[in-house]
């Protein structure tokens, strides 16, 4: 039997290729979301919309 050797990665024990294929997916999707701006608060912050906004009770 031949195993792999295998790392030990905040997604457990997995094989040095998964481990690559890990990383490589987690820098596309920091990149991605920075590109898009996920997580982002200060671009929703700017115009409220009127749904949102408060009706006056006169």
């Amino acid at each position: 039997m031949n195993m792999a050797k295998m790392t030990n990665t905040k997604y457990g024990y997995v094989t040095p290729k998964e481990a690559e294929m890990d990383a490589h997916l987690d820098k596309w999707m920091k990149r991605r979301a920075k590109k898009h701006g996920a997580f982002s608060l200060e671009k929703k912050r700017g115009k409220q919309h009127a749904k949102d906004k408060k009706m006056p009770l006169s």
